[in-house]
């Protein structure tokens, strides 16, 4: 089956948001009274371009391409993993700050793992259940509602694993709650795009498919 190069740059951009954000959530930020991490800005482009995947190319083909994110954010881990370990040149003298801001620890980065397996495939199995149960109409309802699921899931997973015992239930849960409205008011507002984006893919593509006889296994091939 051919790939058409609009399809490879939604899986560039989806795999692109991905490691960017992983990379940046390193800095804290303040925005409106909330502490948020600095990937708020692109992470939830993620989602977005999750529920693109689906919406136009189907469960099967948002599988892979998840999949496939979860391997370049390995590499990207262990590049820069084993980049702090060699030993640095004379001349470079922020080898602690490398590892302040990259260097993340294996707690954070099992939570950000399994954050991400299980926020983006609930992403992508509510939307394409949506859409059938929908047939086909509604967009605003699927992507929105998957998102609130993905996004909820993800931070969920993510800031439990990360700071359970660190910091009180109470904060933890506060967190938790104004992260997860924050990445769903950024998927409402970018709605009107993408049903710019969707509407574009599906007309040029000549794609609109049904997830109806789907395996939803994540594992499966």
């Amino acid at each position: 089956m051919s790939v058409s190069y609009r399809f490879v740059i939604v899986v560039a951009l989806f795999v692109t948001c991905l490691i960017t954000a992983n990379i940046t959530i390193a800095k804290q930020i303040f925005i409106l009274g909330l502490v948020l991490p600095a990937a708020i800005v692109i992470f939830p482009l993620s989602y977005i371009i999750g529920d693109i995947l689906t919406e136009v190319y189907g469960y099967q083909q948002a599988r892979r391409v998840i999949w496939l994110g979860f391997a370049c954010n390995l590499v990207a881990v262990m590049t820069i993993w084993i980049g702090g370990l060699l030993p640095s040149a004379p001349v470079f003298e922020a080898q602690a700050a490398y590892d302040r801001i990259l260097g993340s620890t294996p707690r954070f980065l099992l939570a950000s793992f399994l954050a991400y397996v299980a926020g983006e495939f609930s992403n992508a199995y509510v939307l394409a259940r949506m859409k059938v149960k929908t047939k086909g109409r509604w967009l605003w309802s699927r992507t929105i509602g998957s998102t609130l699921a993905g996004q909820g899931i993800d931070t969920v997973v993510v800031l439990t694993i990360g700071f359970i015992g660190v910091l009180p239930l109470s904060v933890l849960g506060i967190m938790i709650l104004s992260h997860w409205l924050v990445k769903a008011a950024y998927e409402i507002l970018a709605t009107p795009l993408t049903y710019l984006v969707v509407g574009y893919l599906k007309q040029k593509e000549n794609l609109d498919p049904y997830d109806y006889d789907i395996d939803f296994n994540p594992l499966k091939a």
